[in-house]
């Protein structure tokens, strides 16, 4: 029977201090497929473990179907871990690995029934007596899915299980996790780095940085409505084009958002997305295109709600169905700082006076890495605009991607006109929070 699961304000720190985890809460609904989606170090596997009982919180609560459950040991909680790196016991047989929690669990009991039932579901009937030397990494993979489901446990929590093993390798389990998902009707708590996965495989996706949630919500409302720029970032690949633009809203002309060398015109009258960003006259703003809201040109004129701008091909990456543009618009890139940035360390307590110079410079070093989101001058600095030094060479960076098809002939060098779809236009503050609010409706995609 699936389990709903509930994370109530939960905190964890382990050395000096440091959350780890920071007053997270989440309510899973029974049957749910939820991914813990963020870098390597901000937290998933530790909100994994304290709903397993493997971790204990230091302040929240977790809650199983309604109940108090910090107390619980991890055998009374009735779930199933999948780890990253199999864990089969090496001097048992596939049948024994799958057998061996239900020996354990029912004394006596004969297990062959459950474990030759679960490996017609799983396809490796022929696997059953090989030990874990004799198969391969997916192989061993399903033997150690096999031993969590036979034990028809009420919650499945998988930590990053597809992490060890080759691309078209994990394409083809993914597809038989979200099978059995499905069949089974068991609630699943499934930990990544890999946002193809969180958008592949969750009803929901709940985005992770440094132990604090960024955004909840279905896989095309994290990608088509992200909250802030590290979620847009995280999301989407190639990665979402951010730019650094100034918001001009002169009293006899019509708004824009100036890029540089050229500039996005808001067609009048103003939508409301368009209307809120008034407020920030003459202030820096972050602007947001995916790669498919930008198109290459052509004869027909430009379809309603489109503004024209022009690139120079800088590189054209042919994936074979589809063609990614490198282009230079003239624009100033935004910077997310490492998205795998390690957590900052907290400052000692005391310092030894021969360390002192070291430790202060850790400590900066620490705080800078995590500051804002966004690095980027804010008006009014002595010097807004410093002048960048060139690239070797002194070919010029590329600034926007974009997604076309193969029938374009894209040399580099060439300057193309390109038309942005003000539709699918992110608008985000220094911060890097989105100015503009959620619309009635999702943008379509499609188009």
């Amino acid at each position: 029977m699936s389990r709903a699961i509930s994370l109530h304000q939960v905190s964890k720190s382990y050395t000096r201090g440091v959350p780890v985890v920071e007053r997270l809460s989440l309510d899973i609904a029974p049957g749910e497929f939820l991914v813990l989606l963020g870098p390597s170090g901000c937290g998933k596997s530790t909100v994994l473990r304290m709903i397993a009982g493997l971790t204990d919180p230091d302040e929240g609560q977790v809650r199983l179907d309604g109940a108090y459950a910090n107390h619980l040991d991890p055998a009374d909680r009735n779930m199933a871990m999948i780890f990253q790196n199999f864990a089969l016991y090496p001097g048992m047989s596939s049948r024994e690995n799958i057998g061996f929690p239900l020996r354990i669990e029912t004394p006596g009991a004969d297990p062959s029934p459950r474990v030759d039932a679960t490996a017609r579901m799983l396809g490796i009937e022929d696997l059953l007596d090989r030990f874990p030397h004799q198969l391969s990494g997916g192989e061993r993979q399903r033997v150690a899915m096999g031993r969590a489901i036979a034990r028809h446990p009420s919650a499945f929590l998988m930590d990053e299980p597809l992490a060890n093993l080759d691309a078209k390798l994990r394409n083809r389990l993914r597809s038989e996790i979200a099978r059995l998902a499905r069949e089974l009707d068991v609630t699943t708590v499934y930990v990544t780095h890999d946002q193809a996965e969180a958008m592949s495989l969750g009803d929901r996706v709940a985005v992770l940085r440094g132990g604090t949630l960024q955004q909840l919500g279905t896989p095309r409302t994290v990608y088509a409505l992200p909250e802030n720029v590290f979620v847009a970032a995280f999301i989407g690949t190639p990665r979402i084009n951010l730019l650094r633009g100034v918001v001009l809203a002169p009293l006899d002309g019509a708004m824009s958002i100036s890029l540089g060398k050229q500039a996005l015109v808001l067609p009048e009258p103003l939508c409301l997305d368009h209307r809120l960003l008034r407020v920030h006259q003459g202030r820096e703003v972050i602007v947001g295109l995916r790669s498919e809201a930008v198109r290459i040109a052509k004869r027909a004129e430009a379809r309603p709600g489109e503004v024209a701008i022009s690139g120079l091909v800088e590189h054209v990456e042919f994936q074979g169905h589809e063609v990614f543009v490198h282009f230079n618009t003239g624009s100033r890139p935004a910077v997310v700082p490492d998205l795998e940035a390690p957590r900052p360390t907290a400052r000692p307590r005391r310092r030894r006076r021969e360390g002192g110079v070291l430790d202060r410079l850790r400590y900066r070093a620490g705080a800078l890495r995590a500051g804002p989101v966004v690095v980027m001058e804010h008006p009014g600095d002595a010097d807004p605009d410093p002048v960048e030094p060139p690239p070797p060479g002194g070919r010029l960076p590329g600034d926007l991607i974009v997604r076309t098809t193969p029938d374009h002939e894209l040399r580099y060098g060439m300057q193309i006109p390109l038309l942005v779809d003000l539709a699918h236009l992110f608008v985000f503050d220094h911060q890097g929070v989105r100015i503009s609010p959620a619309p009635a409706r999702l943008p379509d995609l499609d188009d």
